[in-house]
């Protein structure tokens, strides 16, 4: 079968979402808004086949989400083979789980080779250990939270909504422009998606909200439900010179959004070493851990 790849609409998440739920549910590439707001960094393209939706990034040089859905699966996977040689490459898949692993492996022993991917590891959190921040391993935690307290006696938590999407966007600019979006192609591109979240926030069902002090906006958080257990943070962002600030926003956004999950996903670290130690320093409850695959010889 000869898939027909497109771009990806708003209006694709009718039929996306049900096949999503049938799995696997485990990481931030099974969301729907993941896929839309940053269809254009990646230059992400669907399609349907049978049961399965399908998802490949980049076509200049194509790799695959892991088919999610239910039904057959060899002949999704040798369509996403003829796709990639089409396209001449061989088959990528950039999100394999360890129980995909195990499928895919048993549907075809010995055709693919698999290589570790830590930078791109989910990191789960206990949903009561964030709220609560208690304990002694999250002292220096509540010191941030007990100085911005002190520093901002004034404070308030908002839900985001249409009364103040535009100080969400005023504050997603500034905090580009300082830390350098103009020099930052991740950056940058991180700018646009959490632009595209605020411009399509109700339809595509996400939740938020913001910290707002005597100077305005100075943090904000957004994610939407990966699953009936878990809650996932697309964006966190604060202001660094505002001392709490991120942890502030952490630990009320989840007071405030996700209590009724028993896990937060918090997304990965890309290998970003100041990134990676400050998701560690939350203590994960477990990492998601994630693999490449590779297609050694056509099927």
């Amino acid at each position: 079968m000869h898939l027909q790849f497109r771009d990806v609409t708003l209006e694709d998440k009718q039929w996306i979402d049900p096949l999503l739920r049938m799995g696997p549910r485990a990481s931030l590439e099974y969301n729907f808004t993941t896929a839309y707001v940053w269809r254009n960094s990646y230059c992400h393209q669907i399609a349907h086949m049978d049961d399965y939706f399908l998802l490949r990034a980049n076509p200049g040089k194509p790799a695959y989400m892991f088919p999610a859905g239910q039904g057959p699966l060899e002949p999704v996977i040798r369509a996403l083979a003829d796709d990639a040689n089409a396209l001449g490459h061989p088959l990528i898949f950039n999100t394999m789980l360890p129980d995909t692993r195990e499928t895919l492996e048993t549907l075809f022993p010995g055709k693919f080779v698999f290589e570790s991917c830590r930078d791109g590891a989910d990191y789960i959190y206990d949903t009561q250990a964030l709220a609560t921040l208690k304990g002694k391993q999250y002292s220096s935690k509540r010191n941030h939270i007990n100085r911005f307290l002190e520093n901002h006696p004034e404070w308030r938590y908002e839900v985001i909504g249409e009364d103040n999407f535009e100080d969400v966007r005023k504050m997603n600019h500034l905090w580009c422009i300082q830390n350098g979006c103009a020099e930052d192609l991740a950056i940058s591109n991180e700018y646009c998606a959490v632009e595209s979240a605020i411009r399509h926030y109700d339809a595509l069902g996400l939740s938020g909200g913001l910290i707002r002090t005597e100077a305005g906006v100075v943090a904000f958080s957004i994610g939407d439900p990966l699953n009936e257990d878990t809650f996932l943070v697309h964006f966190e962002k604060a202001f660094s010179d505002v001392q709490g600030a991120y942890q502030m926003i952490n630990q009320q956004f989840v007071q405030h959004n996700c209590m009724q999950y028993s896990f937060i996903n918090r997304e990965e670290d890309a290998g970003v070493k100041g990134l990676r130690n400050a998701k560690l320093s939350y203590h994960p409850v477990r990492l998601v851990d994630k693999y490449l695959a590779t297609l050694k010889e056509p099927l």
